[in-house]
């Protein structure tokens, strides 16, 4: 019997009845009071479904974190609503992993007891988690520098290190706020392969935030375009490349046709009242 498909956004199709792992409806996000208030965000509407890895990029200053701690419960919204698989956030979950844009290694640890420590911090039986937080180094290439400290690691090891972490528990959602922006080129993009490589738990849903188009198209499976502050879904492109990504997919015709669309269709809006953006859906 064939399942019954629904269009959604991008022109994606998905089951009936199948429920958003994130979603956004109407979010707006303020900071601050009177004449120093700053509106981060206004109006967002947007969907992530189970399995995808989505991105979301813009110019700095639109809004890109603010959106990511939204969904991982460290802020709450001043409107709207913001909910995991169909419940409303309400603070952080131990379903939903981070990647901040600086590794936050603690210094006294070593690198594997800094990756175990969400299980710690949870209660959970470490001795059970040892196997997998050594595989994980293991494929993020930091075999033999379990035992090293953080100061011993190059950015690129230490951002290595912040991944296994946040993906030892296999979180349902994976946010990931800029993770290789303070990196050089050539580290960046190995890790780049290194994620679309480890990321993919059954079920587990990734959101990552960055200012790099070249970056979120060849991660992600939709990537969206914020208008500059206040930050608004412009529009959601779907990106046309199969899985598993490695790095032969930088020169498809697809890859780099997207690039330039997502970067005109920016500088189009700089240039517009309004910024020009087609809002998503429009």
């Amino acid at each position: 019997m064939q399942t019954e498909l629904r269009p959604v956004e991008a022109g994606l199709a998905r089951p009936l009845g199948q429920v958003p792992t994130v979603r956004l409806r109407g979010v707006t996000k303020r900071f601050g009071e009177g004449a120093d208030e700053v509106l981060a965000l206004d109006g967002v509407d947007l969907e992530v479904w189970p399995g995808e890895l989505f991105g979301v990029v813009g110019e700095s200053g639109c809004g890109k974190t603010s959106l990511l701690r939204l969904v991982a419960g460290l802020l709450e919204p001043t409107t709207g609503v913001v909910e995991l698989d169909g419940r409303p956030v309400q603070g952080a979950s131990p379903d939903v992993g981070i990647v901040f844009q600086r590794p936050v290694l603690l210094e006294w640890r070593s690198v594997l007891d800094n990756v175990l420590l969400p299980i710690e911090i949870a209660g959970a039986p470490r001795d059970e988690h040892v196997g997998r937080a050594r595989v994980l180094l293991r494929d993020l290439g930091l075999a033999g520098f379990e035992d090293r400290r953080p100061r011993a690691l190059s950015g690129g090891m230490q951002q290595r290190a912040a991944l296994a972490r946040a993906l030892l528990t296999r979180p349902r959602v994976l946010l990931l706020d800029e993770p290789f922006g303070a990196l050089d080129a050539i580290t960046r993009e190995a890790l780049q392969i290194e994620l679309a490589q480890v990321w993919d738990e059954p079920g587990a849903t990734a959101l990552l935030v960055t200012h790099d188009i070249a970056e979120a198209v060849f991660l992600a499976d939709r990537v969206a375009l914020m208008t500059p502050r206040p930050g608004r879904v412009a529009h959601v492109f779907e990106v046309p490349l199969g899985r598993p990504r490695t790095p032969e997919h930088r020169y498809d015709p697809n890859f780099i046709r997207l690039c330039r669309e997502i970067r005109q269709a920016m500088e189009d809006g700089r240039r517009t009242p309004d910024h020009g953006y087609r809002r998503a859906g429009a």
